[in-house]
C-alpha cells in the first residue's frame, strides 16, 4: 500500500507563493504518474495538475496555467506543486494522488490526506 503525505500548506496573502510537497512511503518507481487535486468548501474536488513518471508529460487545469508548476524528484520519492500569484479562489484542501501507470491516465489509485491552503485577500 502506498501512502502519500502532503506538506507545505498554510495561510498566504493574495499574490504570494507556496510550495506543496508530497512524499511517498514507497519508491516512486513503484507507481507512476502523480497529480494534485483540490477541494474548496462546498465544492467538488477538481483536478489541478498531473505529471507522468518520467516528467515528459505535464498537464494543468486552465485555472492554474502560468501560475502553478508541478515537478517531481523520483530520487526523493517526492512530487511538488509550486504555486505563485495565488488568488483567494485558490483556497482549498490540496490532495496529492498517484496512479499505477507511468503515463497520465486519470485513474488515481492512491490519495493523500490533504493539506490546507488559505489565500487571504
Amino acid at each position: 500500500q502506498v501512502q502519500l503525505v502532503e506538506s507545505g500548506g498554510g495561510l498566504v496573502q493574495a499574490g504570494g507563493s507556496l510550495r506543496l510537497s508530497c512524499t511517498a512511503t514507497r519508491r516512486t518507481s513503484d507507481y507512476g504518474a502523480m497529480g494534485w487535486f483540490r477541494q474548496a468548501p462546498g465544492k467538488e474536488r477538481e483536478f489541478v495538475a498531473a505529471i507522468s513518471w518520467s516528467s515528459n508529460t505535464i498537464r494543468y487545469a486552465d485555472s492554474v496555467k502560468g501560475r502553478f508548476t508541478i515537478s517531481r524528484d523520483n530520487a526523493k520519492d517526492t512530487v511538488y506543486l509550486q504555486m505563485n500569484s495565488l488568488k483567494p479562489e485558490d483556497t482549498a484542501v490540496y490532495y496529492c494522488a498517484a496512479e499505477s501507470t507511468m503515463r497520465i491516465s486519470g485513474q488515481y489509485d492512491y490519495w493523500g490526506q490533504g493539506t490546507q491552503v488559505t489565500v487571504s485577500s
